[in-house]
């Protein structure tokens, strides 16, 4: 089309948008508009049509349609001469961060999840995963492939670590700076499309992570558009916070909140997982973690979501209803339980294990109350952590024995089954994937996963020095990684390798069949077992039975009742047993339902209990009871 051809049709007289911003197709053409106060002239340069000028409309926007363009057409904006810079609500980015923005219509992709419900936060077990390290191939076709296999070994919601576009050609995905835009490094937006399409054919939720407490360094354009997008008024860990409570805050909460509808409306996801809501500066009367959640409602209509929020400090109010000064979400991450289960596994408590002795107690505590800080003093913080969690569903603390964070840094990226014995990470997992809570596992772990996760970020030279010496900072605080003999072997973030060095061999599936029987048991149990799938509140007991023993009593209907024994030491003969949960129901014995220590996961068998007879409770292993009853 000619420039001549092209027109602007000043406001929205003519056009009919379903988001505030962003470039969106309309009738005759496409319809822009963006957030620039302060900003002289603004012009869209478009591929192939030139460029036109965008009328100032009210609020600080400009906006106007151009006619006779559409979808795959690419553009860029001119402001008051400089640019072209890309649409900071750029649907797709083909050439990257610094390159042209493209239209996209989400409209053509023929959905067939019309019947989906949605997912509700109880009766979840989530699955992280990285799309660049999933396969091979690292793209949302290639790891479509794949999900039939986590369907069938009891995976029910697929949580996908941050997609929005990053600078480089491989990373986390936590320093993306379009949030609007899924990278092209793993695809299209209709495959992103074609993925959750595919994972709810299969009965599987997909959530996404996102990021909504900075941008990365390179490539961030949204100052070019508007300083108010940040604020100097807070400290940021990770760069400048953004002004959710400041002037010209209105707008920037109009971006965020439209970002969260849009991953709900425009990819039917079914949720998302908030990145350290710690860093979401907000001392407005309405918090924005508020709005986020309510709008995710919202976008979603008839479709159950959920919503997972990290949060360092442990607040609980992010669980709480409006109506009690809460945000609404549906679950935490529990890091608490996290490094109970670390340090008894391993033993090594340094740095932010500090303040966890990996006991039998800890982990009692952990299945009955979610967080094990709730206002105590944290020792390593130098200040109290957490606030209490009374009154809330265990299902709303999601808990996991290993994650992209904490794999990550163990220093070379080892998986726990490097760090601990088989027998202990299969009573682990037992108690993880049992426990009344949501579990997580990362991607991989299903199947013992040989493969590394490494950190790696592929950016600019000078910013990839800044960020290895950062990432040296920070394992700096692991005494044993700070040593000369360690830091030798820290690999490098930005190098290709590490990246590569992390993407799964799916053919260990195949290889590792007891590690795939184990995790498709205990899920199996997990769903199946009245007992253990009521995540009920106020059901649950334990006690500590030796130094490294504890049991839980799952209260079930009429005495239906589950023990699960946890023993991360040696032999132990449960004689004497003055511990009334160990008690079998009236008139009746208990019988094994299950073990850790069977076979067919590589354990060495397990001896049944005999009724009024001591039993020894095999080491390294978990050992689920249910009741006996003697026939008249």
């Amino acid at each position: 089309m000619s420039t001549a051809e092209s027109r602007i049709v000043k406001g929205t007289e003519t056009t009919t948008r379903r988001y505030p911003i962003g470039a969106e197709l309309v009738a005759g053409g496409v319809s822009f508009r963006v957030w620039a106060p302060g900003r002289n002239r603004l012009s869209v340069v478009v591929g192939g049509a030139g460029e036109q000028p965008l009328p100032p409309g009210e609020g600080g926007y400009f906006e106007g349609l151009v006619a006779g363009i559409g979808a795959g057409s690419t553009y860029g904006f001119h402001i008051d001469g400089d640019g072209p810079f890309p649409d900071p609500a750029s649907r797709f980015q083909p050439e990257g961060v610094h390159g042209p923005s493209m239209v996209v219509d989400p409209r053509s992709y023929p959905w067939g999840d019309g019947a989906w419900p949605g997912v509700r936060i109880k009766g979840q077990v989530i699955y992280e995963m990285h799309i660049g390290t999933f396969t091979p191939e690292g793209t949302w076709a290639a790891a479509e492939m794949h999900l039939p296999a986590l369907a069938d070994i009891g995976v029910t919601v697929i949580e996908v670590m941050p997609v929005a576009e990053f600078p480089g050609t491989f990373g986390w995905g936590y320093d993306g700076v379009d949030l609007f835009a899924p990278t092209r490094l793993y695809g299209s937006p209709d495959d992103v499309r074609h993925f959750v399409d595919r994972a709810h054919a299969l009965g599987l939720g997909v959530i996404l992570d996102v990021v909504y407490n900075h941008l990365g360094p390179d490539g961030n354009y949204l100052t070019c558009f508007a300083p108010a997008y940040f604020t100097d008024r807070y400290e940021n860990e990770w760069g400048e916070p953004f002004n959710f409570d400041g002037d010209d805050a209105g707008a920037v909460r109009e971006f965020f909140v439209t970002n969260a509808a849009y991953w709900i409306d425009e990819f039917h996801v079914d949720g998302l997982r908030l990145d350290a809501t710690q860093q979401m500066f907000d001392a407005s009367e309405r918090h924005i973690l508020l709005d986020v959640a309510q709008t995710v409602r919202r976008a979603a209509g008839h479709r159950q979501t959920i919503i997972v929020s990290e949060n360092e400090p442990q607040h609980v109010r992010l669980l709480r209803d409006e109506a009690e000064g809460g945000f609404g979400h549906d679950a935490l991450w529990n890091d608490d339980f996290h490094h109970v289960v670390r340090v008894a596994a391993t033993g090594r408590t340094e740095a932010y294990y500090t303040d966890y002795t990996g006991s039998p107690q800890e982990l009692v505590s952990a299945a009955k109350y979610g967080h094990l800080y709730q206002g105590q003093w944290y020792r390593w913080q130098g200040k109290t952590r957490g606030t209490p969690t009374f009154g809330l569903g265990p299902e709303r603390f999601v808990t996991y024995i290993q994650n992209h964070d904490q794999i990550a840094n163990s220093g070379r990226g080892e998986r726990l089954q490097r760090l601990t014995s088989p027998g202990r990470l299969r009573a682990l997992t037992a108690l993880m994937l049992l426990m009344p809570s949501t579990p997580m596992l990362f991607q991989g772990q299903e199947f013992a996963a040989s493969t590394p996760f490494l950190y790696f970020a592929d950016h600019k030279p000078h910013l990839a020095s800044a960020v290895a010496a950062g990432r040296q900072e920070f394992l700096g605080q692991f005494p044993r990684i700070a040593t000369a003999e360690m830091r030798h072997c820290l690999h490098d973030p930005a190098d290709r390798r590490a990246f590569d060095a992390c993407k799964l061999d799916h053919g260990e599936r195949g290889r590792n069949v007891e590690a795939v029987r184990l995790h498709r048991d205990l899920l199996r149990l997990r769903r199946e077992d009245k007992v253990f799938s009521a995540q009920a509140p106020h059901a649950l007991d334990g006690a500590v039975l030796a130094p490294e023993a504890l049991v839980l009593r799952f209260f079930g209907a009429d005495g239906d009742d589950r023990l699960l024994l946890v023993n991360l030491g040696g032999d132990l003969p449960l004689t004497p047993a003055p511990e009334p949960l160990l008690a079998p129901p009236e008139g009746g014995a208990w019988r094994l339902l299950w073990s850790s220590e069977h076979p067919d996961y590589g354990g060495g068998g397990t001896p049944r209990p005999l009724p009024g007879r001591p039993w020894p409770l095999p080491a390294h292993a978990t050992i689920v009871l249910a009741p006996e009853i003697a026939q008249p």
